[in-house]
C-alpha cells in the first residue's frame, strides 16, 4: 500500500474513532491514544526538556484534555494535527504555570544558579548529543526549536501557540540553533 493510501486510511480510523468517542465509546478513545500516544509523548518530552516523569504527566494531561474537548474538532485538519496543537498547548500552559510557581517560590537568580550547576556535575566531561543540548537550552529558545525544527510548525503557527510575536519566534530560533551549534562544539 502506498505511503498516501495508508495516511488516508488512518485518517478515515481516526474519523470514524473520533465519531465513536464523542458518542462515549471509551474503547474507540482507547484506540485513538494507542495511535498517537508515542508522536504526543515525543513532543511533550521535547518541550519539558527531556523530564520523562513531566512528560508521562503532559501526556496524561493531553489525552483528558483531548477528551474533554473532542466535540471541539472539526475535522478541518486530521485528529492528530489538532491533538499536535492541542498537546503543545497543555505542555507550554504547564511550563506558563511552573515558571509563576518558581517565581513566586525562590529567586529566579538562585534557580538558574542550581540549574547550571546541576547540568555540569551531570553532563561533566561527556560530549551531549542533540537531545541533550535541546534539553539544555532555555524554555522559550527550546519551545520554538522544537515546534520549529522538529514538529514543522510556522513561525505564525508558534507565535500563536506559544503567545509571542513572530518575530520573536524567529529571533529565538536563531538563538537556539546557535546555542546548540557551541554546546555540541565543546
Amino acid at each position: 500500500m502506498a505511503s498516501w493510501e495508508a495516511n488516508t486510511a488512518n485518517h478515515d480510523e481516526d474519523i470514524k474513532l473520533v465519531e465513536s468517542a464523542r458518542k462515549g465509546d471509551r474503547v474507540a478513545f482507547e484506540r485513538l491514544y494507542r495511535r498517537h500516544r508515542d508522536r504526543i509523548y515525543a513532543l511533550v518530552w521535547r518541550l519539558c526538556g527531556g523530564d520523562a516523569a513531566l512528560a508521562e504527566d503532559l501526556l496524561q494531561e493531553a489525552f483528558i484534555r483531548a477528551w474533554q474537548k473532542l466535540d471541539s474538532f472539526r475535522g478541518d485538519s486530521r485528529f492528530g494535527t489538532w491533538l499536535h496543537r492541542l498537546s503543545a498547548n497543555v505542555a507550554l500552559s504547564d511550563r506558563r504555570s511552573r515558571m509563576r510557581r518558581l517565581t513566586r517560590e525562590t529567586e529566579l537568580d538562585m534557580a538558574a544558579e542550581r540549574r547550571a550547576t546541576g547540568a555540569r556535575d551531570v553532563y561533566a566531561g561527556k560530549r551531549m548529543d542533540l537531545e541533550q543540548a535541546v534539553s539544555k537550552l532555555p524554555e522559550r529558545a527550546r519551545t520554538v526549536l522544537v515546534l520549529y525544527d522538529i514538529e514543522g510548525y510556522s513561525h505564525a503557527e508558534i507565535a500563536e501557540i506559544a503567545g509571542m510575536a513572530v518575530g520573536s519566534s524567529k529571533a529565538q530560533l536563531h538563538r537556539a540553533r546557535k546555542l546548540v551549534r557551541e554546546e555540541l562544539n565543546r
